[in-house]
Formats: structure tokens, C-alpha cells, sequence
């Protein structure tokens, strides 16, 4: 929006009622964080409004792919992409190889530490890697340094922007007890692809894990 100097009227979990109703939005999509008053008072408006819950896996994000897709009459188009991105996501996992599965810890943001669980769309970057999650028996996702250090993953992806990044990269290096810090493998992934839930999206992620396994 702010490329095309469009107007912003919403973030992910509020919007500004009041310029959507003026505005007269034929369709409107919304975050499962959205709150239900104001989803209601959308549609007492006549405005169609449709909800999509934070995918859990990347088949649902093809699932909620195709569903834009038909919404915006162009379900061919994402049903084309969805294959595409499904086959490049098998071969990168045919790509793969590994003596014996890694373990790898994959860091969101910082300060608390937070870890990506299971059973969300970004566990699957390990589960098509072929590798285990340190967290795979967590509940949630705030986690010490203490338990990565104990864990001992043999990789470190620290998903995040900017000075950030580089400052826990830093950190975790200063870990000499870590196997990822003795095999220099801690990495820093780009959010802005990493964290966004599209067929495409999760193809580029992949392909930037693909690299720095393979190098």
C-alpha cells in the first residue's frame, strides 16, 4: 500500500471502521486476531468480510492461498502457483542430505527469546529440511538461553531485521559450547519472507536454507 501511495486503513488485527465503511470495500479480509465486534459491524454494513486463521502448516497456506484465489477470481492463477511452489519445495528436499538428522533451533526475534513450535507453518521449513526442532515438545514459545544451550542444536536461524539480528548472532557465537557456534552455523533469515505465510514466500525461505545448508 504504501508503494502504490494507497491509503492504510488497517494493520493485521485492527482496522479504522469508519474508512473502510466510507470507502465501500467490496471484500475484506481479516486476521483470526481481528476483533469479532468489529468483523460484525462490517457485515451489518453489507461489506463482505472473510476470515483466515494463521496457518499451521505450509498445505494450509496453499489451502488459503487457492481460497484468495476464488475470492478475487483468480483461483486458476493460485492454484498454478500453489503446484509450482509444491514441487519446488519437493525437489529441495530431494536436495537435501544428511549422515544423521540435525537439530536446529529457529529464533524469533529477541528479547524474550522466542522459538517457532510445532504444528505452525514455519515448523515445516525443518520438517521439509529433514531436520528436528529443539522445541518440537514445547507448549510455548518463550524459551531461556539456558535451554538452547542445553539443547545444543547443531544450527541457529535467527529469524529477525536489522542490528538485531547481527547482535544474537554475535551472541550465540560467544557460546563455544554450542555445536552450531563451533560449525559457524548460525544464520540469520530475513523476516520479511520468512515470517509472511505464501506459497511463494515459503519457496524463497527455503531456498535461502537450502543454500547455506548446501554450501
Amino acid at each position: 500500500a504504501k508503494e502504490d501511495k494507497k491509503e492504510i486503513v488497517a494493520s493485521a488485527v485492527k482496522a479504522n471502521l469508519e474508512k473502510v465503511i466510507a470507502l465501500k470495500a467490496d471484500l475484506v479480509l481479516v486476521s483470526g486476531f481481528t476483533d469479532p465486534q468489529d468483523i460484525e459491524t462490517l457485515r451489518k454494513f453489507g461489506i463482505k468480510v472473510e476470515v483466515f486463521q494463521s496457518p499451521k502448516s505450509f498445505q494450509e497456506i496453499c489451502g488459503q492461498f487457492i481460497r484468495l484465489g476464488k475470492l478475487i477470481g483468480k483461483e486458476e492463477r493460485a492454484r498454478r502457483i500453489v503446484l509450482e511452489s509444491e514441487q519446488k519445495i519437493k525437489n529441495i528436499s530431494s536436495r537435501i542430505k544428511w549422515e544423521k538428522k540435525p537439530r536446529m533451533f529457529f529464533q524469533i526475534g529477541a528479547n524474550p527469546l522466542f522459538s517457532v513450535l510445532p504444528n505452525t507453518f514455519m515448523d515445516d521449513y525443518m520438517n521439509f529440511l529433514g531436520a528436528e526442532n529443539i522445541a518440537k515438545t514445547l507448549k510455548r514459545g518463550s524459551v531461556s538461553r539456558e535451554f538452547v544451550i542445553a539443547q545444543n542444536p547443531d544450527y541457529i536461524f535467527i529469524v529477525t531485521m536489522g542490528i538485531v539480528g547481527k547482535e544474537e548472532k554475535d551472541t550465540w557465537g560467544r557460546y563455544s559450547q554450542l555445536m552450531a557456534s563451533r560449525k559457524k552455523q548460525i544464520h540469520i533469515i530475513e523476516s520479511d519472507i520468512a515470517c509472511q505465510p505464501t506459497p511463494i514466500t515459503f519457496v524463497q525461505t527455503m531456498e535461502v536454507l537450502e543454500k547455506i545448508i548446501n554450501k
